[in-house]
């Protein structure tokens, strides 16, 4: 798995839980940030977190050898990771070539800036709802966790830290299909 960041205010738990959760049941998971400095993370968008080491950047990450592409949010990081070329690039490989996805909270942001969310249902932190109706997602819903097949590739979201149970339910069992 590969996991997707700035270096500066992802959401904490929707980075770490994941990464150490998918770690512990021995996947391997890697985390692109957008330089080699430590990423400092947030919790709630404004108190300082847990920092993480990435093990690589987002220019030099190959895509294709990884299965499924993690987008956590948190405010900063999303609305930074959307402008970033880089990101942009690895979430519409991921979704042209038919791997899944699994964005939370504000990360869907990075796949309206990909243009890679027209023709599915999915949810978010509800402020992105317009956001994503507007790039073309047939449907937002307001559940605590979505998967979505549509338009040849699986799309997992999730709406904030307080859904990650649902949220990593729904990873495990995409990744065990």
């Amino acid at each position: 798995m590969l996991a997707v960041v700035t270096n500066y205010g992802v959401e904490q738990d929707e980075l770490v839980v994941p990464v150490e959760h998918l770690r512990a049941r021995g996947a391997v998971v890697d985390v692109a940030a957008a330089t080699s400095d430590a990423v400092e993370t947030l919790v709630g968008d404004k108190d300082p977190g847990r920092t993480v080491t990435p093990d690589t950047t987002l220019a030099d990450v190959d895509p294709s050898g990884y299965d499924l592409l993690l987008v956590p949010g948190g405010t900063i990081n999303a609305d930074t990771l959307r402008q970033d070329d880089d990101a942009r690039r690895i979430a519409k490989e991921f979704a042209t070539s038919g791997r899944s996805v699994a964005a939370i909270c504000h990360g869907p942001w990075l796949l309206v800036d990909a243009g890679v969310v027209e023709g599915k249902t999915l949810t978010s932190y509800a402020s992105l709802a317009p956001d994503l109706r507007n790039a073309g997602a047939a449907e937002w819903v307001d559940e605590p966790v979505k998967t979505c097949p549509a338009s040849g590739w699986t799309l997992i979201t999730s709406r904030t830290p307080r859904d990650l149970d649902d949220f990593l339910a729904a990873v495990d069992e995409e990744l065990a299909a």
